[in-house]
């Protein structure tokens, strides 16, 4: 049987859920893969998005609700009284509990925390509390773990005992706690089924075993699944005692979600995230709210013009040269700028070391600029037939060139030490330091050699 095309979907869902019938709904669901399903809840209203979770069981909406991205999840759950939200959040796993309810309102995550059982509710709290981009903020909550005084009869009758509890955990390891909850050692389950059930599992554990701290941030984490190739990894505090289990998947789509975020933001979406089905004054108010900071930065940019009408009116080809070296200056700096935010991200250069990184740039931007500037010079020589044109368009470009990737080096460095976002500022700051000091060059540079370009 062939899953229905992606547009027949969506109409097929807005009639199910038109006509509250829930049966179609779930097999609708249940027959086209999540994606195709995740286009078809986002052609829904408002309205008929509130329907569907409510005609789902809480585990259906919760899985449905973890497939969707978490902004449009978050406005969904919104939307729904405070018991149903309740409910689909508790059917989440912990970490995307967390996730989910940091995202609410300050009012609707209050009604729903006060609606969920008091276990669920102090197991968000407790995950709240840690940076999403850590494990802490990462771990899930669902996993086994025995004393290490338990056999291996003890295991096997817990495992069979709350079965059904366990199905819905990525068991994979079991783990062996010391006194106080401090991680001992790690189970593998095949080891448990082969051995004799009188064995005490502190025998069958692999001791010592490999661990991430709490705290460690996300760059820590990549690196950690690079070395190690493991489903999942134990996560302890600083005393060492076990508090959850953080996945090498979870990590992945961490790192992919922060990097979507830092695009974002680098192109001015302020918040990091939009979606069209946000509220048109809030996605207004996110875009104006950097474009209008743009406009004044691009009139003090235009200033630099207008100090100089006379000579670009004496010569008015080099008005061809200015956006020209404006934009290649701004290209080399956003290259820059892109490598040092990669490097923060992954945890290979701190805010201290801006020498470092302005030694580093400033050899490639001497580099880069002679290249650039001999090019754009020759072609500006050629093109009028006047050498010196070529001479002060050459010399522009190439030491724009080499402010531009100082500059664009060091920026996110600088911010990320004043505690600001290097993703939404490093942008405008630099387009605005590249045009002002471009169109300074060419105009001042000119200025000097005024007679010979007119000739």
């Amino acid at each position: 049987m062939t899953s229905p095309s992606t547009s027949d979907s969506t109409e097929t869902l807005q009639a199910a859920v038109a006509s509250d019938d829930r049966g179609k709904i779930k097999q609708l669901l249940s027959s086209i893969n999540p994606t195709d399903a995740v286009h078809a809840v986002y052609r829904l209203s408002d309205l008929d998005q509130s329907r569907l979770l409510q005609a789902l069981s809480r585990t259906e909406a919760a899985q449905l609700v973890g497939d969707l991205p978490e902004a449009q999840a978050a406005q969904m759950i919104e939307r729904l009284p405070a018991k149903d939200a309740a409910g689909i959040v508790a059917a989440l796993p912990s970490n995307e509990q967390a996730d989910m309810i940091a995202r609410l309102s300050n009012f609707e995550a209050s009604q729903i925390l006060e609606a969920m059982s008091r276990d669920e509710a102090q197991g968000a709290i407790r995950l709240m509390a840690y940076a999403p981009d850590t494990a802490g903020g990462l771990m899930v909550t669902e996993y086994v773990a025995y004393d290490e005084n338990a056999t291996v009869s003890d295991v096997l009758d817990d495992l069979r005992g709350n079965a059904e509890r366990y199905r819905r955990y990525d068991v994979q390891y079991a783990y062996v706690l010391a006194e106080g909850g401090k991680l001992h050692g790690v189970l593998r389950l095949r080891d448990l089924v082969l051995s004799a059930p009188d064995e005490p599992i502190n025998r069958l554990m692999i001791g010592n075993p490999l661990s991430v701290l709490d705290t460690g941030p996300l760059a820590e984490l990549q690196r950690f699944f690079d070395r190690h190739s493991l489903f999942g990894a134990p996560v302890v505090d600083r005393n060492g005692t076990l508090v959850g289990v953080v996945r090498g998947r979870d990590v992945e789509e961490a790192a992919e979600e922060r990097s979507n975020r830092s695009f974002l933001k680098f192109m001015g979406i302020v918040g990091g995230e939009e979606l069209r089905t946000m509220p048109l004054r809030s996605r207004s108010a996110r875009r104006l709210s950097w474009l209008t900071v743009n406009i004044l930065l691009n009139v003090v940019a235009a200033s630099v013009i207008a100090m100089h009408q006379d000579t670009l009116a004496a010569v008015i080809s080099l008005a061809v040269f200015l956006p020209i070296i404006s934009d290649m200056s701004g290209c080399s700096g956003n290259q820059a700028v892109a490598v040092s935010m990669r490097e923060l991200t992954l945890g290979l250069v701190r805010p201290s070391e801006i020498w470092r990184v302005l030694g580093k740039e400033a050899a490639i931007g001497v580099v880069n600029g002679i290249v650039l500037g001999l090019l754009l010079g020759v072609l500006g020589w050629l093109w009028q037939g006047n050498i010196m044109l070529g001479v002060v368009v050459a010399a522009a470009l190439a030491i724009n060139t080499f402010i531009a990737v100082c500059v664009g080096g060091s920026i996110p460095l600088l911010l990320d030490r004043l505690g600001q976002d290097p993703a939404l500022a490093a942008g405008p700051i630099l387009t605005t330091i590249t045009d002002m000091s471009g169109f300074m060059l060419v105009l001042t540079l000119a200025s000097q050699v005024l007679p010979y370009l007119k000739t």
